[in-house]
């Protein structure tokens, strides 16, 4: 029956759709076929009994001879029945149905032994009917005993183990050669290709096999053999750049995409060409590649979306505001455009529309864990401190992060002390340090890395409230805690350095060198920052120097030389400190740390003052609620005289930090210009006693004095004032 057409009902499934999936259905057919309940059999091409009957006769005449020569119209007729049972199966859902079909199939092969195409039929039949996978499997594997190059079997095979994996499943088959899954399906796909070299289709399936093996050689091999074949087909262009972004040669993704022209690119290349772009750091490329991708598919919200992204990362927030806000508009429900909207928003200092905007996102998902935590940051930035504290713990109380049990998987944990960290940051700006300390202790008790951050703040919380030695008390016991841990080791020793054992602190920290480029590194930066305080000049070059061989990362590099800035600037090399400080902005435009220093220093020096103001006015809308940066631009609004924006901001970062003896001066000194010499006083007065609680490396020696003078000046004028107004009028 070799070269008779069968009828039959086949269902043809796409292995690399098979192998794209997670997780693919092990029912192929509908589920009302495979739910059905008995039904009447009304409608069957013949009765039970009679297929019974001639069921009992074909098998006793093919046990009484079995070597009789193929009778091929037996075998013509069960086909067409097995093909009528499968038609009806699936337009009337029956089990009973399937069942019949795989024996018409039987009967079919008891009449023609040898018919592959019959063969295959049933096979296939088993691979579509729930619970017969096995089956499927042992037919097609017999068949390729007689035909070991049919190809349709060895697809079936292929499909049964695509199946498998994309069910997660990869143990060994009882039916199939030893091998686990993945290399059954890598040893069938490697037999179609060779019978059909030009399968575009299967060849992709066979690179992505090889990619989930790990085997990149083999399967960049079989995607540019598919190219090839057909250059510019999608999912050539998009494998193949997805291999090579894997194994991190981005240069030659972006290639493969780039080498098809414009005009043929489609809509999923150009937004796989602009992820490319966006992780090689390359935001404009990105933008104009998305951008094609939006014209290609007006509309697309994943196109839109990392549109938007990439605009926000290129600083070009009124472009980004306007892909998020259509995103609002087609979708009112998408809180997560309003997020996004609301922290552009805050971006360009629009801190009150931003807070309408993130309550707006509240409103749809009150449970929205990255809404609760913007609205708790917008009222900070606002001074509203007990709101911010009660969003914080209201978020702290989700039940998505908040277990009476305390028992919290990893990804509760980390959520749990990002709200941590911003509570204690709150209650810091507040000045009640028992609240943060006791807020970071609950850090601590999440463990792991976690309590490493915990302490470190607690340290941080001691050390802003001038109690260097509670400071120095929880270092200590975070060693003890965490004996093995570096940056703890390091902050511990940069404890001791500050009070007033330098040697004992070096000696600690050299100990944790171990000749690996990423520890020392990190140690010699340590290293450094203490002779720094120490104001031991030469120490901290010869540190940075061990450092800079080993620093290679950008933002190594870029850290390094905010560090030398430093330096140079505390040794008073003020052109040496501005060179460094202009060659870290090279390589990292958007530094907060190194905008506000140098912006500052220009300001502290009356020079280039309105490039010191856009300096430290961005650093400060990145950073809106650091205080240090608000005193830097209030300063600047000083030397400007720009009075009332000195005092609002200069304000800000009183409210911010109180015990800064930096911040009381210069807004002393505003007080003093504007001719408040009674706040002024009061402010240099706390100035003084803040420089008095304070480590003696946080200031240089001449500080203390200029407010000291500042201070006897104001006296002596306020004691002329009192005097002129109690004196009497001469007679």
């Amino acid at each position: 029956m070799h070269g008779i057409p069968y009828m039959m009902t086949k269902i043809v499934h796409s292995p690399t759709s098979l192998l794209k999936l997670a997780a693919v259905t092990s029912v192929l057919l509908p589920t009302a076929f495979a739910c059905a309940q008995s039904a009447t059999a009304g409608s069957a091409p013949a009765s039970t009994a009679q297929t019974a009957q001639q069921s009992s006769a074909v098998k006793a005449n093919t046990a009484s001879d079995a070597q009789r020569e193929p009778s091929r119209a037996q075998a013509y007729y069960h086909a067409a029945l097995a093909a009528t049972y499968e038609d009806n199966a699936m337009s009337e859902g029956r089990s009973e149905d399937v069942t019949q079909a795989i024996e018409q199939y039987k009967l079919a092969l008891n009449a023609d032994p040898g018919s592959p195409e019959l063969m295959n039929a049933l096979a296939d039949l088993y691979f579509r009917t729930p619970g017969h996978e096995h089956e499927a499997e042992v037919a097609a594997r017999t068949l390729l005993k007689s035909y070991p190059n049919n190809v349709d079997a060895h697809k079936l095979l292929g499909r049964i183990y695509l199946r498998q994996l994309g069910e997660g499943e990869n143990s060994v088959s009882s039916s199939s050669p030893s091998g686990n899954v993945l290399d059954q399906a890598i040893a069938e796909f490697e037999k179609i290709v060779a019978l059909q070299p030009r399968s575009v289709e299967d060849r992709m399936v066979l690179g992505q096999l090889y990619t989930v093996k790990h085997q990149p050689q083999k399967a960049e091999e079989q995607f540019k053999t598919a190219q090839t074949i057909e250059p510019e087909s999608e999912d050539v262009v998009l494998n193949l750049a997805r291999l090579y972004a894997e194994s991190g040669d981005l240069q030659h993704a972006t290639k493969v995409i780039e080498a098809v022209p414009e005009s043929d690119r489609t809509p999923k290349m150009e937004f796989t060409l602009g992820a490319a772009y966006e992780q090689m750091k390359q935001p404009k490329d990105a933008i104009a590649a998305y951008k094609r991708a939006e014209d290609l598919e007006p509309g697309d919200p994943r196109t839109i979306d990392a549109l938007a992204q990439a605009l926000f990362n290129d600083e070009q927030y009124d472009e980004a505001l306007k892909q998020y806000q259509q995103l609002a508009e087609n979708d009112p429900e998408n809180n997560e455009a309003l997020i996004h909207i609301s922290e552009i928003q805050r971006r360009q200092g629009k801190y009150d529309e931003a807070l309408a905007t993130i309550n707006k996102a509240l409103k749809i998902d009150p449970t929205s864990l990255e809404a609760g935590y913007n609205q708790g940051l917008l009222l900070d930035v606002l001074g509203r401190f007990d709101d911010a504290v009660q969003a914080y713990q209201n978020m702290l109380n989700q039940n998505s992060i908040s277990h009476a049990n305390g028992a919290y998987t990893d990804e509760e944990k980390n959520n749990r002390s990002i709200f941590l960290e911003r509570l204690g940051a709150v209650y810091l700006e507040q000045n009640k340090i028992d609240l943060a300390v006791a807020t970071y202790q609950k850090m601590i008790d999440l463990g792991g890395d976690i309590a490493v951050r915990g302490y470190q703040e607690q340290v941080d919380a001691y050390e802003t409230a001038k109690q260097f030695a509670k400071a120095l008390d929880i270092s200590q016991k975070a060693v003890e805690a965490n004996p093995k841990n570096r940056d703890l080791k390091l902050r511990l020793a940069g404890e001791l350095a500050d009070q007033g054992k330098p040697d004992e602190a070096l000696a600690m920290a050299k100990a944790v060198l171990n000749n690996s480029a990423d520890n020392d590194r990190t140690v010699w930066f340590a290293i450094g920052q203490m002779n720094i305080r120490l104001r031991r000049w030469k120490d901290a070059e010869d540190a940075f120097n061990k450092a800079e061989p080993l620093a290679t990362k950008k933002e190594d590099r870029t850290y390094l030389l905010f560090l030398r800035g430093e330096l140079a600037d505390r040794e008073k090399h003020m052109d040496q400190a501005e060179q460094f400080f202009r060659q870290a902005l090279d390589l990292d435009p958007s530094n907060a740390m190194t905008l506000n220093y140098l912006g500052y220093m220009l300001a502290d020096k009356g020079v280039r003052l309105p490039e010191a103001l856009k300096l430290i006015r961005k650093a400060v809308d990145i950073e809106p609620m650091n205080g240090a940066y608000l005193d830097s631009l209030g300063w600047v609004y000083f030397k400007l005289g720009e009075y009332e924006l000195a005092e609002d901001n200069l304000r800000q970062a009183v409210q911010r930090d109180q015990t800064d003896p930096t911040v009381h001066e210069h807004l002393g000194d505003l007080y003093e210009k504007t001719g408040r010499i009674r706040l002024a006083a009061a402010q240099w007065e706390l100035s003084l006693a803040d420089f008095a609680n304070s480590s003696p490396a946080d200031f240089e020696p001449g500080d203390v004095t200029k407010v000291q003078k500042k201070l006897e000046s104001a006296r002596v004028r306020l004691a002329k004032e009192e005097d002129s107004i109690i004196q009497p009028k001469p007679e």
